[in-house]
């Protein structure tokens, strides 16, 4: 085991986001950082890393460009270093491949100094003769290695979220690919092309898209391609919140009217704005009904059935296949599918990493067993710790629906960097909305109506911080 000196920030975790922090920060003089994770390489959602598939969100919102558009790891460099600049040009791209997105990140991730993979941290403990945060993590040649930190990022991600009923056919070690997540979804697809019959369970982009996969396999290479059923919760399968202005719930105005909210009322929004984060993009849901509308020309009957408002409360094996037993929400009427193989398409979710055992009880936790985070992703710990914890995406009960949303991501890096270092190392926006959210600020007092008479211009009030 290897003592090393005491690192300014050390982030647990390289995906998009400490990925983010990791390319700010290098363009910081002064400030040592190491990232660390456990893969072998950087890599993003590769279960739905499927041809056709674009990111959610404009290129702009890359790693850096929202913080710093004249870092040098932005996505525009990234063309241009791999000669894509002209092409990317023509093409006429606000929204880029999925696939592209994912070959860039591996480009910035390489390319730092700070980002170690194939370095799993085991343990974070407090060492309060350093007055530091312990970190200790495996590497791929099986050493263990222990660095210290005054600040820790925590990066992890989400992890699937599979439904009660269908977990224990998902972890069955004889687990054949036909009860699966979607973020598997790529490694059995072909199997799942070959199938009479395959339900999708949930209704968001990731849903839609794997719905749309696999009717397109239909008449593939003379394959009949599998009959699809969609079921979601949800009440509509219905397109994402991308309006110009209702876009503003993915700025830091939003995130600081949000934050200012009781606990109680910030989980019923959350819950309530399933459309901003879980809803389908419509170009997704268009290019479904056009392929349906297709396939069912000359009186076909259509290959996909679609069920909104519908709940699987359980599962059986059946010769061959499975029965799902499900719940009409507005009706209450109970009813049963058979299927050959179920696809989980039903999201994510932030989860305790188990190497914060050593420091939980330093971590105050809120009566849900979440983080308490404050405006600069600080996590709330014991009074006289001697070190700061911070989070990325585990915040959206304090924070939030930009938390999981790519939009937010390089600014809030950039107020995380400037919390690091102490000062301003990046200059973030007071305001980025038209939108005033909650209550509008106290009036100015009404100016003597007799300024004006007098010739003199009459002054604007200032505008409120």
């Amino acid at each position: 085991m290897a003592e090393h000196l005491v690192h300014d920030l050390v982030g647990v975790g390289i995906g998009p986001f400490n990925l983010s922090l990791a390319a700010l920060a290098d363009q910081t003089p002064g400030l040592s950082s190491l990232f660390l994770d456990a893969k072998a390489s950087f890599v993003w959602h590769p279960g739905l890393l499927l041809d056709g598939t674009v990111l959610q969100v404009p290129f702009l919102a890359d790693l850096v460009t929202l913080a710093d558009p004249t870092n040098r790891w932005s996505y525009l460099n990234y063309l241009r270093q791999h000669d894509r600049m002209f092409p990317f040009f023509f093409s006429e791209r606000f929204h880029i491949p999925r696939r592209e997105y994912d070959h860039y990140c591996r480009w910035v991730a390489e390319s730092l100094p700070s980002c170690r993979f194939d370095a799993r941290v085991t343990d974070i403990t407090l060492d309060e003769g350093a007055g530091a945060f312990a970190v200790t993590y495996r590497g791929g040649d099986g050493a263990t290695v222990r660095v210290l930190a005054r600040q820790v990022v925590l990066g992890v991600g989400t992890e699937p979220v599979v439904p009660q009923p269908l977990r224990p056919y998902v972890r069955a070690a004889a687990h054949t690919g036909r009860v699966l997540h979607s973020a598997d979804y790529r490694t059995h697809r072909d199997a799942l092309a070959g199938l009479a019959d395959v339900t999708v369970v949930g209704g968001g982009q990731s849903g839609a898209e794997v719905v749309l996969d696999l009717l397109r396999r239909h008449g593939e290479g003379g394959a009949a391609g599998p009959h699809v059923r969609w079921v979601t919760r949800t009440p509509a399968f219905a397109p994402m919140e991308y309006s110009k202005i209702g876009l503003e719930h993915f700025t830091p105005d939003y995130v600081r009217y949000f934050r200012g909210l009781p606990e109680d009322r910030r989980d019923q929004l959350v819950e309530q704005q399933w459309q901003l984060y879980k809803g389908v993009s419509a170009e997704t849901l268009a290019d479904i009904h056009d392929l349906l509308y297709e396939r069912t020309i000359g009186g076909a009957p259509p290959p996909a059935d679609l069920h909104p408002g519908v709940s699987v409360t359980g599962i059986e094996t059946t010769a061959g296949g499975y029965t799902l037993a499900c719940r009409h929400l507005d009706q209450g009427a109970a009813f049963t599918v058979r299927t050959d193989a179920v696809v989980s398409a039903t999201g994510y979710a932030a989860v305790r990493p188990p190497f914060l055992d050593g420091v939980a009880k330093l971590i105050d936790w809120d009566a849900r067993g979440r983080y308490r985070v404050d405006g600069s992703y600080r996590v709330a710990l014991a009074p006289g710790v001697p070190g700061t914890l911070y989070v990325q995406n585990a915040e959206l009960h304090t924070h939030g629906v930009g938390a999981p949303d790519l939009t937010l991501g390089a600014w809030r890096a950039a107020t995380i960097l400037n919390a690091v270092a102490g000062r301003e190392v990046l200059r973030v926006p007071e305001r980025a909305a038209w939108t005033t959210f909650g209550a509008p600020p106290a009036a100015a007092p009404a100016r003597p109506c007799d300024a004006t008479r007098r010739g003199e211009e009459p002054q604007e009030p200032a505008a409120p911080a």
